[in-house]
């Protein structure tokens, strides 16, 4: 039996976690059977977290308390600038969603509160902080990437979004984000509580606003 602190935060959140990892867009989309239009609002959406999520970063490199971390956060900084905004930059020009067509599309409440929590992260300038808001948006993707079945979709636009989730460098990641957290989070427990429990209540509405991305979902 596990006694590992993020395994804890993770209980605490109920059956919230579980419910995103096997949420209906997660079933479609590893079945690749996932409506373009969804996959199209969705991605619109997750793409808004990129500058807030920079910042969040940004906050954990200021707030480690080692190089080494560091050095962790800057590296995965830059996948994030570089090999997932180009796949976001592809997945567009093949759903045949525009710049301008982006550009009208409004923030659903829970991108707006995910860009929120993750401001709000950084803005603490804990490493607590950052570290629960970082566990919940990585650890929780790979949680049900890994679950894939093989072969993946044939369709570039499900496939890769599922290995960007889960392949060595992320998974290794994760393994770096949880044993942080797990080295860091109990000194400030509250904390570490509220954001993890918070963002995973977002991740769950995230899922559910691509089904209705006009609406409060």
């Amino acid at each position: 039996m596990s006694h590992r602190y993020t395994d804890a935060l993770r209980a605490s959140t109920g059956s919230t976690w579980s419910q995103a990892v096997d949420h209906r867009f997660v079933r479609e989309l590893l079945d690749g059977r996932i409506d373009d239009a969804v996959m199209a609002a969705y991605l619109v959406q997750d793409h808004r977290f990129l500058d807030s999520f920079l910042t969040l970063l940004g906050a954990a490199i200021a707030t480690a308390d080692t190089f080494g971390a560091r050095l962790r956060f800057g590296r995965f900084a830059g996948m994030v600038s570089g090999e997932e905004n180009t796949y976001f930059l592809r997945a567009f020009e093949a759903l045949g969603v525009d710049e301008a067509t982006r550009a009208a599309i409004p923030d659903t409440a829970p991108t707006a509160g995910f860009q929120a929590i993750m401001r709000e992260a950084a803005a603490t300038r804990s490493y607590v902080a950052t570290l629960a808001v970082l566990n919940v948006a990585e650890w929780l993707y790979l949680d049900w990437a890994s679950r894939a079945p093989q072969p993946l979709p044939e369709n570039f636009v499900h496939a890769e979004w599922i290995t960007l989730h889960d392949n060595p460098f992320f998974r290794d990641f994760v393994a770096f984000l949880r044993g942080e957290l797990d080295r860091v989070g109990p000194a400030e427990d509250a904390v570490a509580r509220d954001f993890f429990q918070r963002a995973t209540a977002l991740e769950l509405a995230f899922f559910d606003a691509a089904y209705a991305p006009d609406g409060d979902a």
